[in-house]
């Protein structure tokens, strides 16, 4: 009887801490947004590097090659002969004796009025770009799968991180709680024997769903040194009555 009453507290007192939604969300959106981004890369490697400079060799074919054309018929008072030869090939030849514009011929086809012209290495470059971006984004995934089972539990004088770590309370001497409000995250140091070398532990509530009764639990059970929240420099500090004259 008394070992099942015994069983029947630590039960009651046992505390499991599970992974949130929201870190499902936020880790399965950086995941996309970086495959998305590393699948925008490959795609101006692959085609829209490509693409804007050909338009940028258009726009060096039209000013070297059709304004020459033009320039040197007006010269050779063959302007209007010119403008009928260039018409009948379907291009500019500008109108009311004026010389054809890029700008009005690159607006017809969609293009860039100053096309940027890309190097062979900027567009190896996003390439590697593209890769190691899609690398990262697949690797943020696998984390994502990899802590989808994992659990944060305390028992009644410890507990076990998500690693499988076991810490007991009494091993615990400092506790840094400064992040706690704003980014759910506090920072447990401990020893795990006295000449042991100091260890730092992470309670993550926005990962873990009930981190809180853990660190409640832990700062009960323990006695060290508590860091707790920093007072702005500018807050001024309220006056002593007594010291008033």
């Amino acid at each position: 009887m008394g070992m099942e009453s015994s069983a029947s507290a630590e039960s009651a007192s046992a505390i499991v801490c599970r992974v949130t939604p929201w870190y499902f969300r936020r880790m399965g959106m950086m995941a996309a947004m970086l495959v998305l981004m590393g699948l925008w890369f490959l795609y101006d490697w692959k085609f829209g590097y490509h693409e804007a400079n050909k338009v940028a060799d258009q726009k060096d074919w039209f000013e070297q090659t059709l304004l020459k054309g033009y320039d040197e018929a007006k010269a050779a008072n063959r302007l209007e002969q010119w403008v009928k030869e260039t018409e009948a090939k379907g291009l500019p030849a500008g109108k009311n004796g004026e010389p054809p514009r890029w700008v009005s011929y690159a607006a017809e086809r969609g293009w860039s009025e100053k096309p940027h012209r890309w190097t062979d290495r900027e567009i190896a470059g996003q390439f590697w770009w593209g890769s190691g971006t899609i690398a990262i984004g697949l690797l943020v995934a696998l984390t994502m799968l990899l802590n989808r089972n994992r659990v944060l539990r305390a028992g009644a004088d410890h507990w076990i991180t998500p690693q499988g770590t076991k810490i007991s309370f009494a091993q615990v001497f400092r506790v840094d709680k400064r992040k706690w409000d704003n980014k759910g995250l506090a920072y447990a140091w401990y020893r795990q024997a006295p000449d042991s070398p100091e260890k730092k532990a992470v309670l993550d509530d926005f990962k873990f769903d009930g981190t809180g009764r853990v660190l409640e639990r832990l700062l009960a059970n323990f006695k060290g040194e508590l860091i707790d929240k920093v007072p702005d420099a500018d807050t001024p500090t309220p006056a002593d009555p007594s010291q008033a004259n």
